[in-house]
């Protein structure tokens, strides 16, 4: 890598550089008096233009939410680059050379990096071209038939390389460049007499980095005479490094960093069928797995970090083939979920479809509900885990348990492995000490560090060796903003909302009822768990600040939220009404699902056996069924 950049060049180019030319490219800025400019602020919403830029003094400063910088911060903040890139990407735009300093004097990588991002830049507009040609008629075809019109193939930069061993290198060096720079850049080989083409007779994707730069290309095969590999990659070279690009990043970015969510998608056609359907923070991989390096590029644009706000951290979302690569592609981002403080989901379409088959089977619509019908990344290895035994027989719901404990016994959470815990003795139909005991073994045996690469331990809760987030046992993640849409979790957050703030119109014996009541979003447990141990100081002025006292602080932010979120009702009499009635469903819910569970106990209970313990699970039926008639007597009376 280069040296320090010469503090001199950084200046030079600071000076050189209008930053209202470069702040124009996102913002549209208007006079705001002699010597300044003003439009929206690219850093938070706002209605009216609060965002100023002075030219003459090189700064930019935002009276809305306090951003402030020079035209390097403003790069470094908009696109998430690193202050070295921000200085490279001006100088380039300016066509200065800088000079890097370390122990031999000045270095001239930028200049390499420059040279290597031209070339494929020139590569790109000729496949682009080429795209027109005859020959690319297979490429039209195949965008056709997965339903990408010229428009979309002009929008994602897809052209074709022509079936030729010379035709791109030759135009290449038509253009300036050097055999070297060519064969650097990738985009040839070098073969044992002579240079050839790399990619040839393929569709071809240019690869960007974040800035937009092309970096490289990904290819696919075409032609039936073509025997190398589906897909084609620029190999490595000083700017392309597969292991630190995501495919799509450059047009996703602003999204991902507005939206704090990213969908993470197996292939080129994936990505661009995200796009097209509304799911604009869409990204995938090119041609490796996803890992530590893909981490470290997201998480600055999520917020992703031990010392974010919660309300701050977003979303992971993993979309998975059903065939056993993709289950593969699962387990091996399960293993890297703890790297991330954010919560990570995966979306499995119907059918086993990729997002492009989806899109064109079912519509643009079946993407937007393919990402809205995610599943937690624990619910979803542990169903998966599961999935592999037998759990109707004592034999496999034994296994399940012994193949599931080490996911719960994985989670960082305690009170969110609390939860797994339960839901794991209701998916397998055993009781819940079981299922604790069984991860707590699992959890002695993975002991209280995490091991790095390199095969050492990092201690929880300090950062590893590369950057990623090693997190504490216990970082519960709450908000409002981060729950599911579900229907069960709206009226789970109803609940809890209305026993916050109106305790007394629910009551005592109700709350008492709620208290072990199955939550699907585990942070809410928390809340309830605050309220049922403060029930006896119902109707004292520091109820509020009890609760806040009472929760982890990192849920203090979600009770302020439950405690100031308006309920649906206009006058006192509705109000009662729908604290109670809320509560009630709550309880009736869980009812039935704890008969729903007695019930699967007692149909896999041996018939021929006269035990206790069939005895037990009828008697628990019969009072699950009084409770229920009572809970809605007392709702029709109080109505």
């Amino acid at each position: 890598m280069a040296g320090r950049i010469a503090r001199n060049d950084i200046d030079e180019v600071r000076s050189r550089v209008n930053i209202a030319d470069v702040v124009g490219d996102y913002v549209t800025l208007k006079s705001a008096g002699v010597g300044s400019l003003k439009g929206l602020c690219p850093f938070h919403d706002e209605r009216s233009p609060s965002f100023h830029v002075r030219p003459q003094v090189g700064r930019y400063h935002c009276f809305g939410c306090g951003e402030d910088g020079d035209v390097f911060e403003f790069i470094i903040k908009q696109d998430h680059t690193t202050f070295q890139e921000a200085v490279e990407r001006m100088a380039a735009k300016i066509g200065f050379t800088l000079h890097y300093e370390e122990g031999d004097g000045p270095r001239t990588d930028y200049n390499q990096r420059a040279r290597l991002i031209a070339v494929n830049e020139a590569a790109l507009a000729f496949y682009q071209a080429q795209l027109t040609t005859a020959g690319a008629e297979p490429a039209r075809r195949f965008l056709g038939e997965r339903g990408f019109d010229p428009a979309a193939a002009q929008h994602f930069g897809v052209g074709f390389a022509p079936q030729s061993y010379d035709a791109t290198r030759e135009h290449l060096r038509g253009r300036g460049f050097s055999m070297d720079e060519i064969l650097a850049a990738g985009l040839a080989g070098q073969g044992d007499r002579s240079p050839y083409d790399r990619f040839r007779g393929r569709l071809m994707w240019p690869i960007r980095d974040v800035t937009g730069a092309t970096i490289g290309f990904g290819a696919r095969r075409l032609l039936d005479d073509d025997k190398g590999p589906k897909y084609l990659n620029t190999p490595e070279t000083p700017i392309y490094h597969k292991s630190q690009v995501l495919y799509g990043l450059d047009l996703a970015r602003r999204d991902i960093s507005k939206q704090k969510q990213v969908v993470i998608v197996e292939g080129y056609t994936d990505v661009m069928a995200c796009h097209l359907a509304g799911v604009t923070t869409a990204v995938a991989t090119c041609g490796t797995s996803f890992g530590v390096d893909h981490i470290k590029v997201l998480r600055p644009m999520l917020g992703d970090s031990a010392g974010a706000h919660l309300s701050q951290l977003g979303d992971i979302v993993f979309t998975f083939d059903p065939d056993e690569a993709g289950q593969r592609a699962a387990a091996r981002a399960f293993a890297e979920e703890s790297r991330f403080a954010s919560q990570t989901y995966v979306a499995v379409a119907p059918g086993g479809l990729d997002p492009c088959d989806l899109r064109l089977t079912r519509g643009d619509a079946a993407i937007e509900r393919l990402v809205e019908t995610k599943r937690p990344m624990f619910e979803f290895m542990i169903r998966r885990r599961l999935a592999s035994h037998d759990i109707e027989t004592a034999e496999g719901r034994v296994a399940g348990l012994r193949d599931a404990a080490p996911v719960v016994a994985g989670i960082r959470d305690r009170t969110l492995a609390s939860a797994y815990v339960r839901e794991t003795a209701k998916w397998l139909g055993i009781d819940i000490p079981e299922v604790r005991r069984a991860v707590e073994n699992a959890r002695q045996r993975q002991g209280s560090t995490r091991q790095d690469q390199s095969g050492g331990s990092v201690p929880v809760g300090q950062a590893g060796p590369g950057g990623e987030l090693v997190a504490p046992p216990e970082e519960p993640v709450a908000g409002l903003r981060l729950l599911p849409n579900d229907p069960v979790t709206r009226m789970e957050r109803d609940a809890v909302m209305a026993m916050v703030q109106q305790p007394g119109y629910v009551g005592t014996p109700l709350i008492w009822l709620a208290a072990s009541a199955t939550f699907s979003a585990p942070m809410l447990s928390v809340v309830r768990d605050a309220v049922v141990a403060n029930v006896d100081a119902i109707g004292a002025g520091d109820w509020l600040d009890r609760l806040l006292q009472d929760v982890p602080a990192p849920f203090r932010g979600l009770v302020q939220e439950l405690a100031l979120a308006p309920i649906p009702a206009r006058t006192d009499e509705d109000l009662a009404l729908y604290a109670r009635s809320i509560v009630q469903a709550l309880v009736e819910r869980d009812l039935l699902a704890r008969k729903a569970a007695l019930l699967g106990q007692l149909q896999r209970a041996d018939p021929h056996e006269q035990g206790d313990r069939r005895a037990e699970i009828q008697r628990e039926l019969v009072e699950l069924d009084a409770q229920r008639m009572r809970l809605r007597a007392d709702g029709e009376a109080s109505a």
